[in-house]
C-alpha cells in the first residue's frame, strides 16, 4: 500500500511539470494568463520552466525573430524582460479582441515592487499545421514604467 501511495505522488508531481500546449479551445486572455503565471514562478517546477511555457505560445512568426528556445531564454534574461521573471503580480486588461487578432495591456509589478506596463498582441495562426487556429503571442512591447518601488 505504501509503495502505491509513493507511486501516485511521483506521478502527480510529474503531471504538474507538463507544459500546456496551444490548442484551438484556449482563448487569447487565457494564453496570456498561462504565460504570465508561468513567468511569475519561472523556476518552478524546474529552472526556466516559465520561459519554456511562454515559448510554447510564441506565434510561429514571432519565433522567427526570437527563437530558438535558447535564444528566447537569453532574451528573457535581458534588461527589458527580466522584470517579468518571478514578478509579484500582474493584471490583464483587454483592449480590443477581433476574430483573428487580440490586443491587451498588462500591468505587472516586478520582484522589487516597481510597476510596468506591456502591450501584448496575439493572433490566430493562419498557416496549416499543428498550431492552425490557435491563439499565440505575436509581440510584447518593451516595458513602460508606471511606478517605481519606494
Amino acid at each position: 500500500m505504501r509503495t502505491l501511495f509513493i507511486f501516485i505522488i511521483i506521478l502527480s508531481s510529474n503531471a504538474n511539470c507538463e507544459l500546456i500546449k496551444p490548442n484551438v479551445s484556449i482563448e487569447p486572455n487565457k494564453v496570456i494568463e498561462i504565460q504570465l503565471a508561468a513567468l511569475q514562478k519561472n523556476n518552478n517546477p524546474y529552472q526556466n520552466f516559465g520561459i519554456e511555457q511562454t515559448w510554447e505560445f510564441a506565434h510561429p512568426s514571432n519565433r522567427m525573430f526570437t527563437g530558438p528556445l535558447k535564444r528566447f531564454t537569453s532574451m528573457m534574461y535581458s534588461p527589458p524582460y527580466i522584470i517579468m521573471l518571478n514578478h509579484q503580480n500582474h493584471k490583464i486588461l483587454e483592449v480590443n479582441v477581433h476574430d483573428e487578432v487580440a490586443f491587451y495591456f498588462i500591468e505587472l509589478t516586478d520582484i522589487e515592487g516597481s510597476q510596468y506596463g506591456f502591450q501584448w498582441t496575439l493572433e490566430k495562426v493562419s498557416i496549416e499545421g499543428i498550431y492552425e487556429n490557435c491563439w499565440m503571442t505575436t509581440s510584447v512591447s518593451p516595458p513602460i514604467p508606471l511606478a517605481k518601488s519606494t
